[in-house]
């Protein structure tokens, strides 16, 4: 059977069909159009009867049209959720995914709710697996910041793609990292995938579009988000997913939905510990307890998610953007203790346990100039960027490895440099 776009359209669209009905009807893989009618509900069946003889008649065809004057760039333009304001998008980077699309993400079929329509802005590249998962608390403290783009620069450096909500915190930090050493990332978005949501990350958003990524939404463009489309939105995000990992979540934190839908759908759930005194570690210390795979460094990771996808060589475009860098080597070491984390010893990450033996590290370069430009006093990136004579990426990249190794930090009006990066 070969359907369409439109057909998965009309199909999406009916009434008294949801995804699970759907999902099961896939399955018996009935004829196109005999078998699908004489299997949908009386209503359903009539709507699409309408659609199939009187096109024009049908409210179907209008849905039709629309997706097709957005796919060729017609659409309306994306919106940022906090002001509206209209951001450049190129028609070239849109697609509609659906299940007879050559790049259809065959994991999605595996779960029992998949979704039938995926609008795509961006690289379809970053669907190659494997991917995983990382989500984390919307108000992390310093430390889970740290570890969150720890793991998201292993996984780069692996050749894992990064699948997230493009939520504050814990996801949009990670899914930035990712995409500074030149990794793969996906963001499912909870409305549509020309709404910027939220509107913080206008700028991720631009870069997850533009730089490699990949952009994903069920809900049609220009659909604000509502509270009842997240973890709808997060069964994707794990459904794309061989696993999810929890970096730093609170006793009800939304991760933890994410972690039960992963486990329910037949998933890898791995989580980082912590203190038991930081009200932030509580939800992964209870997922730890119940049986989630407990991840203290980068290897213990790859060797949970041997059977998905192996740890991989170091891509070349990734390889040559760091091949001076002395942190290369974190992906390598082992730490024999859980991560603390605590907010008063932010630095004791899981990737930065060498620095106690072998003193503060060598910045890279353009890392070291960089360092020698920050100080107590905050510097915003343009400044740090014309000051030093490189673009956003590089500048970007380099200062993910000096906060990683401890010598940078982000704070309110830029970034500074910390205790760790004198001498």
């Amino acid at each position: 059977m070969e359907l369409g776009f439109a057909r998965w359209m009309a199909l999406n669209a009916l009434p008294q069909v949801g995804p699970r009905r759907l999902a099961r009807l896939r399955q018996l893989n009935p004829d196109w159009p005999g078998g699908w009618l004489a299997r949908l509900p009386p209503g359903a069946a009539a709507e699409l009867r309408l659609w199939l003889d009187h096109p024009r008649r049908s409210p179907l065809t209008a849905l039709i049209e629309q997706a097709e004057a957005w796919l060729a760039g017609d659409g309306g333009k994306e919106r940022s959720a906090a002001n509206g304001c209209r951001l450049h998008e190129r028609a070239e980077a849109r697609h509609l995914l659906h299940p007879d699309h050559p790049r259809w993400p065959a994991l999605l079929d595996q779960i029992p709710d998949p979704p039938v329509l995926l609008w795509a802005l961006g690289d379809l590249d970053a669907l190659v697996p494997p991917r995983l998962a990382l989500v984390g608390s919307r108000r992390p403290t310093r430390e889970g910041l740290v570890n969150a783009r720890s793991f998201a620069v292993a996984l780069a450096e692996a050749g894992w793609c990064l699948v997230s909500g493009m939520a504050l915190g814990i996801g949009g930090a990670a899914q930035a990292a990712a995409l500074d050493l030149g990794g793969r990332s996906i963001a499912v978005l909870a409305g549509g995938v020309d709404v910027v949501y939220p509107g913080q990350h206008g700028a991720l958003y631009r870069r997850l579009r533009d730089d490699g990524g990949l952009l994903l939404a069920e809900s049609p463009p220009g659909v604000r988000p509502r509270s009842g489309d997240f973890p709808r939105r997060n069964r994707i995000v794990t459904g794309l997913s061989c696993g999810v990992l929890v970096v730093e979540a609170a006793e009800h934190s939304g991760s933890l939905v994410s972690a039960r839908l992963a486990g329910e759908q037949g998933r890898e759930v791995l989580a980082l510990p912590g203190s038991i005194h930081s009200p932030q570690a509580r939800g992964c210390l209870r997922l730890i307890r119940e049986g989630a795979a407990l991840v203290r460094h980068p290897d213990d990771l790859f060797e949970e998610l041997a059977c998905w996808g192996p740890r991989r060589a170091i891509p070349q475009n990734i390889a040559a953007g760091a091949a001076d860098d002395p942190v290369d080597s974190r992906v390598d070491r082992h730490v024999d203790g859980p991560v603390d984390s605590s907010v008063d010893n932010p630095v004791d990450s899981p990737l930065d346990s060498a620095s106690e033996r072998t003193g503060a590290r060598a910045a890279p370069s353009p890392g070291r100039k960089l360092l020698d430009l920050l100080s107590a006093t905050p510097l915003a990136v343009d400044d740090l960027m014309g000051l030093a004579g490189c673009d956003v990426a590089a500048c970007q990249r380099e200062l993910t490895l000096l906060e990683i190794a401890g010598q940078a930090g982000l704070v309110a009006g830029g970034w500074v440099r910390l205790d760790g990066g004198k001498g």
